[in-house]
């Protein structure tokens, strides 16, 4: 195993923010590719085999990722971290799954808030808990607010869109067309809630490996690894029940999905040492809303509405993020 020194505070944050930011990348190009294909299954599949062919590439072509290699089954082996962590890559499965299936039944705006608060609310508890590299961090009362101020600012960051919608329950997100009620968006909601749920034990898991692999390249391809697997499993059941969907589109842009997550996966299992799960959560929350309003002004989507309410939300969300990660003495709130 080897140590590598922590970042800092001001130096890990802004590489969450950057992470995140190719999160909505990701969830445009699988969202669409779910859509095209007619299968939100074999879009996961793509994404994430284009991503462990990325990962094997960078593992086998970089020193460091050789060596990253060669240190995965002696650390398995000798049991340096519960040998369940090699599955964390299902989690991702399951996220990008969520992305490929739901939004275009939720859009984006119901589909980020979902994620989020599942993300933040076990933020908390995977730092409690201590599960991740950097021990266990107390849950202040500034974290709590901080974390409940996030999920309000990123419900007002969206909120035109669900205005854009009409209001109306059986409408998604972004102005499509839901599937007719309160009661039809249930499971499709709750996909997203489990998938931002699992994200934070995720980030632990690879953490954790990341210290004994020595690099976030072997933790990251473990986790393609492993996601494919899951995704290629659940697809042949598919394609033997129901017959595969349309055939893969020729446009190039279809397949950057898998390198967006290799990402913030990457960047993710890197920083949860230094930061801690929830600040790296919190962090790539940011740099999600960031990104969603770029994407939102520079390339929008059908029904993308950027308001008042987009920014000023987008901004509110950074305020109580700091809020939550600044390093208050205890007793704060109190005095």
């Amino acid at each position: 195993m080897t140590s590598s020194p922590r970042l800092p505070l001001l130096a890990g944050l802004p590489l969450a923010v950057g992470a995140g930011l190719a999160i909505p990348v990701q969830g445009r190009i699988n969202g669409a590719l779910g859509t095209r294909l007619n299968d939100g299954i074999a879009a996961a599949v793509v994404s994430f085999s284009t991503g462990l062919v990325v990962m094997i590439l960078i593992s086998l072509l970089l020193p460091r990722g050789r060596a990253g290699l060669a240190r995965i089954l002696p650390a398995v082996r000798s049991r340096a971290f519960p040998r369940i962590y090699v599955l964390a890559g299902g989690i991702g499965a399951l996220f990008v799954f969520a992305q490929s299936f739901t939004v275009g039944i939720l859009g984006v705006a119901l589909f980020t808030v979902a994620t989020v608060t599942g993300q933040t609310v076990s933020g908390l508890l995977v730092d409690k808990l201590g599960i991740g590299p950097a021990g266990r961090k107390s849950v202040t009362a500034i974290r709590v607010i901080g974390c409940l101020l996030t999920i309000a600012a990123v419900a007002w960051a969206v909120s035109p869109r669900f205005a854009a919608a009409g209001g109306t329950p059986g409408m998604a997100a972004d102005g499509g067309a839901g599937p007719g009620g309160p009661a039809a968006l249930l499971v499709p909601l709750l996909l997203p809630v489990a998938a931002g749920f699992l994200m934070s034990f995720q980030q632990a898991m690879n953490g954790t490996a990341t210290v004994h692999y020595g690099t976030p390249i072997a933790a990251t391809l473990v986790n393609f690894i492993a996601g494919s697997v899951v995704l290629w499993t659940a697809y042949a059941v598919k394609v033997s029940v129901a017959g595969p969907g349309n055939p893969l589109p020729a446009e190039w842009w279809y397949y950057l999905g898998g390198p967006m997550g290799c990402v913030f996966i990457g960047l993710g299992a890197l920083l949860v040492r230094s930061l801690g799960v929830l600040v790296t959560g919190l962090g790539m929350i940011a740099g999600q809303l960031l990104g969603s309003l770029a994407l939102d002004v520079v390339l929008p989507a059908p029904g993308t509405i950027v308001a008042p309410a987009t920014v000023l939300g987008t901004i509110l969300t950074l305020a109580a993020i700091i809020l939550a990660t600044l390093p208050w003495p205890r007793g704060a709130l109190r005095r």
